[in-house]
This record gives structure tokens, C-alpha cells and sequence, in this order.
């Protein structure tokens, strides 16, 4: 065979070898026997070794491939892959609803409802056609590049079906195993004597971690997409459009979805999917209801952390009931106490949960939890499930109310009362918290600093966990996160984890492995290394907005915006103050009618300063819109009353908010 022959050839195998996995990963629809399927498959590769530049990285036979990995690569969404908010109420559905039609005043609305799989969500992106790039979605604005372990996945075309393919489309979906395979799985581990997977969703997690694409190619891993986050020359109106262009496309979707025209009919649909649980090939935790409009969804937009277009609904069996023992106080990186339930253990959810946490002292008020009652526990995308309520009618009459300690349970030192301030996107009003002040002191505040430094989503240093942190403050190694960089591998392997009784050596492997992780920290993201030094008020979006604002840590140690927008905080606070039209508060003014000639003068005096002062907030806000600071003023501010009084400017800014700013300014300053 020539190269012309085996170049025709070689594309006419791998269109059937692509039409063969849609019909067998996608379709669940088979035509060929597997023997046949080897056949072709057999066929290309051969072909392919005999004409090595036939090779294309969008064959079939590239899903496996190259040398294992010795890192994933940090990989920044353009799009933000945030979480949904979620309920297990039906009421708390339809305020969802009340909300959306609140924000939407007069518009039809209507919803998409689908399965929830209780899978890892990745982003794939496309490029004229080519699978290029994938990655988990990490904290939501940075994941990790998983781009040869999602070519292992067959449902996942590397190349997408269709004729004109967008320049650019990235979408979003989940990665899960069929509980069918992962019953398989196990079976065959037991077989060979290999300890088994616990739940089929940690074991998709764990595969995907993997630095080898060999071992993630032996997993039965499975894909489904529901999101198109980006598209360059597409027009996507709504989401039922949406879903319907990714099956066209070629890519795996639900069998199961609806357009629901009210929220009504949307509790009746979520129903329906959950009596179909038990006949679906997948684990599910519920049904995700969205906006169906997409140009809505720009309007209704997003708190912090969450969409306002979307919500989890969550079915009951994430809930279990189980004796609370005892309450234990955890002291957190910030001194917070925080009370902890130590539960008789009960399986939730793929595992056994022996803790939950009980937010506050004020939440165990509320909730009226008292040591040995039968509670009920939610794992809703917690690493530690919490606590939602109490079963009264178990109750024996030897129950113990808790009260919070004194004194710190690791230090020793007071415990003080402190006002904990919500922030402008909080949505709930934090209120007071019991906190440890010995700041420096306090062996569990540092041991918890060093853990959150060393974090996936802070600066990801492989090694540093609990008993790591907590053995290098012990040893007197580190008292900071920032001593970490001063370690040497030395130092870290001869590490006793145990005791002088016990020893565990942390070993010289491992110590290098965190002095390499240190390392590579070092070239991480300014928002990576603002987050990890675990600022007050300062979370990973937070971390990120205030790092696209400036190049380094030494530029926002001095930070010209910050300053300036906190001088504007002040100015339009001082505005309020001195505005001759108040109609509240001390600083009224007395009806005409009433004024005296000192009023008067007063009123004067409070208009000119007034003016004074707007012009001093439009000056500040063109100097921080010229650094790239998204400020609005709305344009009613910036026209004078009937009057001829100054307006009363209110200023908007969805990118910096004053009590991170404060807490930036406060850190840098100590």
C-alpha cells in the first residue's frame, strides 16, 4: 500500500472507529462486536506505525500515550467554574423562583431541569474541532491541566462531529463511573487481592489525579457534558438550545431533561426523575434546575460563589440520623473556635462520618442541639458534613446543653467575644464569634495557617498536611507558613511523624518532594499566594479580582488603588454625612418653614463641601477606572438637583469590597 492509499485508508478507519465509540460510550447502541471493533482498531495502528507522519494527535489510537506526567499544570478559566447553591426544600424551590422573578419583573421565565451526577466536573476545550485542553475545575478559577487523562476517556470525542466546527468551544460537564463498572471494578480487585474503591465518585476523582494515562485508561471512566462556557462564531440563545447542540456536536449529554414552564412543574419533574433513580447507570444526588433564557442569566448574575439562574436540588438520601457523643471545640488559622460533633459513625453518602460541624455557638442555640441527641446530618459538598437539625422526639431527658470554653483548649489563653462583620456579597449575616487572641502564641492557629498555605487551592505544597504541620510547629522547625521556604530536605527527612516510642520517619523521598513543591510555589499566580497567606476577608474570587489589579506582592504591599478606593469608601460616607438634603438622622436640617438664619448659613456652608466632595469622587473614580477598576457611577449622580444642590453620588464596584481592602491594608501593615 502506498502513502496516498494508506492516507485514504487510515481516514476512513478512524471515521468508523469515531462512530463506533458515539454509538457504544455515548449511544449505549452498539453495531460491531468487540472482536470487529479490535479489528479495525488493530488495523489503523498498524498503518499508522508504517506512515508515522500520518499520525494526528485527534486518532484513536493517541487516547493512550507518551510518558507519565510528573505534575499537573495550573490551568486559569477564562469562564469561572463556580458551584450552585442547593436545597433539599421544596419551599426553598419555590423562593428560588420568587427570587428569579423578583430580579426578572414581567418576564416569562421558564426552566431546564437535569440529573445531577454526583461525578468531578471538568471544562474541555475545543479548537476547530480538536479536543486541546481539559481540566478539573479546581477552585473554580484555576484547575489543574488533565488534558492526557480526559483522552483516555472514549465518551470524550477528540474530535467534535460536525462540519464546521466553532474556532473556539469549551464546555463543561462531569466525569463519573457507571455503577454497573464500578461494581465490576471492585470485583475484579478482590480477585487479585487489591484493596477496594469505596464509592464510584471518589474513585473517578482519584483516577483523574493520576500522572499516568496508562492507569487512567484502565479505569472505566464515563463523561457527560450539560455547559457551554464559551463558543466563538455559535449563537446560543437558551439552554435547552445548548444541551441540544452539545449531542449534535458529538458529545455525551443526559437521556433525561426537561423544559419546565413554571417552578411548579418543575417540583413534578424532580419527582419523576427521582422514582427513575434506581433504572439509571449513574449515581445521582439530585436535579439541577436552570434559567432556560441565557440572555437572563447575564442579568440575574452571580454572588461570590454561586450562580442566581441555577440550583441544586438535593433528594433526601444525602441526610442521615445518628447520636451526637460529645461536642469538641476545633480552633481555627484565625483563632476562631469552632464546635465540632463527634458522632457514633454512620454511613452518608459513599462514606462513614464520624464528625460534623456545628458552625457556632449561635447555630447550636438555634438549633436547640444538645450533647446526646439523635441528629440529623447533610453532606451537601462539605469536606465536613454539618449538622441540620434535631429528632426531639428521641430525646431521653439525659441530654446536655453545651456551653463554649473559657479558655482556648489548645493555648490556655482567654477566650474573647468578637464581632464578626459580613462582607458586601455575603448573603447572610455572619454575627459574633468565641476567638483565641494569642495569635503568635496559639500552636493551633500556626499548624492550621501552614495546612491552609499548603492547600490545593492555596500553593499546593504535595506533603504539607495535619500531622506534617503539626510535627514541624512541635519540633520548633516553623512557627509561619513563610518558614517553610527556609527547610531544608535534610531537615524534613529526618521528621519523626510518631513518637520517641513509635518513631515514623518522614524520609528523604518525601522531604523532596516538598522542597520541590516549594519551589515550583514560588512561580504560582499572585492570587494563588494572596489567598494561601489566608487574610481575613480575602477568599480565592476576592484573591483573584485584587490580583488582576496588580503584577507582584511588593505593588499591593503599597497598593496606590487600594488606598484610593478606601479614600473614596470614606468619601462617600463623608458625602452622606454633610448632604443639606438629609431628611433623617442628626444631621436633618430643620423644615424651611422652622430654619433659622444660622440654618442657613449651615445649609450653604454643607452645599459647597457637598460639592467639594463630589468633585474629589468622580476625580478618584476616573483615576481608579484609568487602573483598570471597574467603579459605576450611575449617571442621575453626576447631574445637579432641581435645586441646583449637588447630587448624592453612590458609588458600585463588584471587583474590591472595603473590609478585604481593610484586611489587606491591616496585614501588611503588621
Amino acid at each position: 500500500m502506498n502513502r496516498a492509499e494508506a492516507q485514504k485508508r487510515i481516514a476512513d478507519l478512524r471515521q468508523q472507529i469515531r462512530r463506533h465509540d458515539h454509538l457504544y460510550y455515548v449511544e449505549a447502541h452498539p453495531e460491531i462486536s468487540d472482536l470487529d471493533y479490535d479489528k479495525l482498531y488493530t488495523e489503523l495502528k498498524k498503518l499508522e506505525e508504517q506512515f508515522p507522519d500520518l499520525v494526528t494527535p485527534d486518532s484513536p489510537t493517541q487516547r493512550v500515550g507518551g510518558q507519565p506526567l510528573k505534575g499537573f499544570k495550573p490551568i486559569h478559566h477564562a469562564v469561572p467554574m463556580m458551584s450552585l447553591d442547593n436545597t433539599y426544600s421544596i419551599e426553598e424551590l419555590r423562593e428560588f423562583d420568587n427570587r428569579v422573578r423578583k430580579l426578572l419583573p414581567g418576564e416569562k421565565v421558564e426552566y431546564v431541569l437535569e440529573p445531577k451526577i454526583d461525578g468531578v466536573s471538568v471544562t474541555v476545550i475545543y479548537e476547530n474541532g480538536r479536543f486541546t485542553l481539559g481540566a478539573t475545575r479546581g477552585d473554580g478559577t484555576t484547575g489543574d491541566d488533565i488534558t492526557a487523562n480526559l483522552k483516555t476517556i472514549r465518551a470524550i470525542p477528540l474530535q467534535l462531529s460536525v462540519k464546521n466546527p466553532p474556532s473556539l468551544f469549551e464546555v463543561r460537564g462531569e466525569v463519573y463511573i457507571k455503577v454497573a463498572d464500578f461494581d465490576k471494578l471492585n470485583t475484579e480487585r478482590e480477585k487479585d487481592g487489591e484493596p477496594l474503591f469505596q464509592n464510584p465518585r471518589n474513585t473517578a476523582a482519584g483516577s483523574l489525579k493520576q500522572l499516568d494515562p496508562a492507569i487512567v485508561a484502565q479505569r472505566p471512566l464515563n463523561a457527560v457534558f450539560y455547559a457551554i462556557a464559551a463558543a466563538k462564531g455559535v449563537q446560543i440563545k437558551k439552554q435547552a438550545d445548548a444541551l441540544e447542540m452539545l449531542k449534535r456536536f458529538g458529545l455525551p449529554t443526559h437521556h433525561h431533561w426537561w423544559v419546565c414552564k413554571s417552578i411548579e412543574e418543575v417540583i413534578a419533574r424532580a419527582d419523576e426523575l427521582q422514582k427513575l433513580e434506581s433504572e439509571l447507570p449513574f449515581e445521582i444526588d439530585g436535579a439541577v434546575v436552570k434559567v432556560n433564557d441565557l440572555t437572563q442569566w447575564e442579568r440575574l448574575g452571580a454572588t461570590a460563589k454561586a450562580p442566581r439562574f441555577a440550583i441544586a436540588y438535593k433528594y433526601s438520601h444525602e441526610q442521615a440520623q445518628t447520636k451526637l457523643k460529645n461536642i469538641t471545640v476545633q480552633v481555627g488559622r484565625t483563632g476562631v473556635l469552632t464546635p465540632v460533633a463527634e458522632l457514633e459513625p454512620v454511613f452518608l453518602a459513599g462514606s462513614t462520618i464520624s464528625r460534623a460541624t456545628l458552625h457556632n455557638e449561635e447555630e447550636i442555640k438555634r438549633k436547640g442541639i444538645r450533647i446526646g441527641d439523635t441528629v440529623i446530618i447533610e453532606k451537601a459538598g462539605q469536606v465536613i458534613p454539618a449538622v441540620v437539625g434535631v429528632v426531639t422526639e428521641k430525646r431521653t431527658g439525659k441530654e446536655r446543653v453545651f456551653q463554649m470554653p473559657e479558655k482556648c483548649p489548645v493555648c490556655n489563653s482567654p477566650v474573647v467575644k468578637r464581632e464578626v462583620k459580613a462582607t458586601k456579597k455575603d448573603e447572610k449575616k455572619v454575627g459574633v464569634a468565641w476567638c483565641c487572641d494569642n495569635v503568635a502564641g496559639c500552636p493551633a492557629q500556626s499548624i492550621r495557617r501552614i495546612e491552609f498555605f499548603a492547600q490545593r487551592g492555596a500553593l499546593d505544597i504535595e506533603g504539607i498536611g495535619g500531622v506534617v504541620s503539626e510535627k514541624l510547629i512541635e519540633r520548633g522547625l516553623v512557627k509561619e507558613p513563610l518558614d517553610l521556604f527556609e527547610l531544608t530536605t535534610n531537615q524534613l527527612a529526618k521528621l519523626n511523624l510518631g513518637t520517641q516510642d513509635e518513631p515514623r520517619i518522614f524520609g528523604e523521598k518525601n522531604a523532596t518532594k516538598v522542597v520541590e513543591a516549594l519551589k515550583r510555589a514560588k512561580t504560582f499566580s499572585l492570587a494563588h499566594w494572596l489567598f494561601a497567606l489566608g487574610i481575613s476577608h480575602v477568599g480565592e474570587t476576592t484573591a483573584y479580582q485584587i490580583a488582576q489589579l496588580h503584577t507582584d506582592l511588593s505593588s499591593l504591599a503599597k497598593s496606590a488603588i487600594i488606598f484610593d478606593f478606601l479614600h473614596l469608601q470614606e468619601l462617600v460616607a463623608e458625602s452622606k454625612r454633610v448632604n443639606p438634603d438629609a431628611r433623617t438622622g442628626e444631621n436633618k436640617l430643620p423644615c424651611k418653614d422652622e430654619r433659622t438664619k444660622a440654618d442657613n448659613a449651615e445649609e450653604g456652608r454643607r452645599t459647597r463641601q457637598h460639592a467639594e466632595i463630589n468633585s474629589k469622587i468622580v476625580a478618584l473614580a476616573k483615576r481608579l477606572q484609568e487602573a483598570r477598576v471597574e467603579i459605576k457611577l450611575k449617571p442621575k449622580d453626576l447631574k445637579p438637583k432641581k435645586s441646583g444642590k449637588p447630587p448624592l453620588i453612590t458609588v458600585a464596584c463588584d471587583e474590591l469590597e472595603p473590609e478585604a481592602c481593610n484586611s489587606v491594608v491591616d496585614f501588611f501593615a503588621s
